[in-house]
């Protein structure tokens, strides 16, 4: 029983130090911040324009890459074919490579040269200095969020639901949604919320793809680059505060959802 207090004594101390590097930056710079600069940062219409524009376009870029995400993960998650392993690694890479790197290879398939750059031109959309292009860019290193946790969840369903319900004649793609999907939808909502909460901080590829308009990272560097810590400081902190009540709002929905399904 001693040993067993001092080894949670140990684990305990050894928590605390990593909790207190993940906290201690975050309450240093909002320390550092006075309330005044907070509020005149908070009225710049610059600023608002840019956490306006990170939100909706890394939710833009979740929304629109599930779509063919969340099926694909199924596919990950029940079926056996040549090079699996390979398609794994494959969706991992945007987390391994530095994002700048990512950004510089996203770039080299969508500049105005390539097809994907042309076919786009006519159409309308330069994805090179827009939001369509910030979009892309945050969904391609975030995707592996959202396809690794649906694909866990889809995982854990058990084959013989699935199975039996074929057995009575629906089909695989009613199986998908009606079964499938509701029984790994806590899974799915995570990576969902992983992905846009990703997406809302990237930076290195986003800013190969377009500095102007400037996301709320890209700003904060631009600001730090031109005017130093203090005129950057208010900036991160109302951005880190903005996004904490976005991933907490998120967070609830699923708890809320959690337990009424219990």
């Amino acid at each position: 029983m001693i040993r067993t207090k001092t080894t949670y004594l140990i684990f305990s101390f050894l928590g605390g130090i990593i909790l207190l590097f993940l906290v201690g930056p975050l309450v240093s710079l909002f320390l550092s911040s006075t309330p005044n600069s907070l509020f005149e940062t908070s009225r710049e219409p610059e600023v608002l324009r840019s956490i306006w524009l990170t939100l909706w376009t890394s939710m833009a870029g979740t929304f629109i890459f599930a779509i063919a995400a969340i099926p694909f993960a199924y596919l990950l998650a029940r079926r056996e074919f040549p090079l699996k392993n390979l398609v794994n690694g494959i969706i991992d890479l945007p987390i391994v490579i530095p994002h700048t790197a990512a950004g510089i290879a996203l770039l080299g398939s969508i500049s105005r040269d390539t097809w994907v750059g042309k076919t786009a031109e006519v159409l309308g959309i330069d994805f090179v200095g827009h939001p369509a292009g910030i979009a892309l860019a945050m969904a391609f290193v975030s995707l592996p969020f959202l396809i690794n946790a649906a694909r866990d969840g889809f995982a854990s369903v058990p084959e013989k639901l699935e199975k039996a319900a074929m057995n009575l004649g629906a089909s695989r793609w009613r199986v998908f949604i009606t079964i499938s999907v509701p029984l790994a939808w806590r899974n799915i909502l995570s990576g969902l919320i992983m992905m846009f909460a990703r997406g809302m901080s990237e930076f290195g590829a986003v800013v190969i793809i377009a500095y102007h308009p400037m996301i709320a990272p890209v700003m904060i560097y631009e600001r730090f680059g031109s005017f130093g810590l203090e005129y950057a400081r208010p900036v991160a902190v109302i951005f880190i505060l903005v996004s904490l009540i976005f991933f907490m709002i998120l967070r609830l929905i699923a708890k809320k959802g959690s337990h009424a399904e219990d």
